[in-house]
């Protein structure tokens, strides 16, 4: 594949973590994007770190989320 799909795919990724985080705990678009381009966990995903690409879009916004909760403490 080439870089310009694997970067089409990333961005479809992001949106969908991003529109689960909304959903799941019950933030604004805006506030859940924050969240996940704030995130360390986004950079790793970028990045191809661990294959977190592969996880579900549910898991990686619990990630997002948890990593968040532990930053704002």
């Amino acid at each position: 594949m080439s870089e310009e799909g694997l970067q089409i795919l990333r961005s479809e990724q992001c949106a969908r973590i991003i529109t689960c985080i909304s959903e799941m705990f019950n933030v604004s678009l805006q506030e859940a994007t924050d969240i996940y381009y704030e995130s360390e966990t986004a950079n790793l995903i970028e990045e191809g770190i661990a294959d977190l690409h592969c996880r579900s879009d549910k898991y990686l916004a619990e990630e997002v989320w948890l990593e968040h909760q532990e930053n704002t403490k």
